[in-house]
């Protein structure tokens, strides 16, 4: 399994999407989100999308040059219609716009459809708290719906639906929630198959109902699928999902779950709050510090070394695999390669 430093992934993905017919801005964007999500130890949505992108910038239905346009807008709110760019060309531009939205009303909300894959749904959130505001954003996967259980049911019916917020701090990396309200994200089931490793206990379920640590039950056929969030709670869970549903794909026009088995685009809402227009900046950031006080002064528990607030795991994991590299397995490695080559590179070169 080859372990590579972040600059030489970089390279990879440049020229691997530049290749694939993007513009060299656009396959550095797209790039950086993928890098950035494989350093904060995220790989279902890090360098296994590598070859999923291409191949689908060769063969459709992501669209390598598309621009995308505000179909509908107000002050605070838009529609954005990415045209079928790739997920994170569309998700900056919508984000960027509700960012500047914010700066002027207060507060904005985007809605993005017609895209792809947008990739990590945190990325956008930290985006906004990189600029001193706050970022709350909704990921469904339009009428995708074969993946998550329902709260008392056996078959797949829903999808992952994330929500991620962000928060920025006046001199540490911002706060950051990023979660799926399903257990898990349906990519770090590919990752364990990909590198032949079981799931943990309580992830997913076969055909049946019966509770697996097989990662291949997920994609038999029948399939298996996905338990939402919050085991003895999932209904909590279950419940976050349909906001999503709604938030994301009805408000987008993306659409909701309906049970198609193959994603054609995410539905995202993008909401962003600036701090200024509603609190004094140094108020608010005495505020959240003075959170974080007082939440690690609780007693650690049996287990645990340190209290950390959200994100804190994500910026450590980072700090470490930017010097220690990161590793792709075999199975992934494999397929970033053969797009290399059904696009004229030799991926031999990015080893040496």
């Amino acid at each position: 399994m080859p372990t590579l430093l972040p600059e030489t992934l970089r390279q990879v993905g440049y020229d691997l999407f530049e290749a694939a017919g993007c513009l060299p801005e656009d396959a550095h964007a797209v790039t950086d989100h993928l890098v950035e999500s494989s350093l904060f130890g995220h790989d279902s949505h890090g360098a296994i999308r590598y070859a999923e992108y291409a191949n689908a910038l060769r063969n459709g239905p992501y669209q390598p040059r598309a621009t995308p346009v505000i179909v509908r807008e107000n002050p605070c709110t838009a529609v954005v219609d990415a045209q079928g760019a790739l997920g994170q060309i569309g998700g900056n531009f919508a984000m960027n716009l509700a960012m500047e939205k914010a700066r002027q009303y207060g507060t904005s909300t985007v809605v993005l459809r017609n895209t792809s894959h947008v990739g990590r749904a945190g990325a956008y959130a930290l985006k906004a708290a990189r600029s001193e505001m706050m970022g709350l954003v909704f990921v469904n996967a339009g009428r995708l719906g074969y993946q998550i259980a329902p709260y008392g049911g056996i078959d797949g019916r829903l999808s992952t639906n994330p929500i991620a917020f962000s928060a920025p701090r006046r001199d540490e990396n911002p706060l950051l929630v990023d979660m799926t309200t399903s257990v898990v994200a349906e990519g770090k089931i590919r990752v364990a198959i990909n590198a032949g490793k079981k799931v943990p206990e309580g992830w997913i379920i076969d055909n049946q109902a019966n509770p697996t640590t097989d990662p291949r039950a997920f994609k038999a056929d029948p399939p298996g699928a996905i338990l939402p969030m919050g085991g003895v709670v999932a209904y909590k869970g279950y419940g976050l999902s349909f906001v999503v549903e709604l938030l994301g794909g009805a408000l987008s026009g993306q659409g909701c779950a309906a049970g198609e088995t193959k994603m054609v685009s995410n539905g995202v809402l993008f909401t962003v709050y600036n701090i200024d227009h509603f609190t004094e900046l140094e108020t608010y950031y005495k505020e959240i510090e003075d959170l974080i006080v007082h939440v690690k002064s609780s007693r650690v528990a049996p287990g645990f070394s340190e209290i950390l607030s959200p994100g804190e795991p994500e910026f450590l994991t980072a700090e470490r695999k930017s010097s220690e590299g990161i590793t792709i397995d075999e199975t992934t490695w494999g397929a970033i390669c053969d797009e290399a080559r059904a696009v004229g590179l030799n991926p031999d070169t990015w080893l040496n």
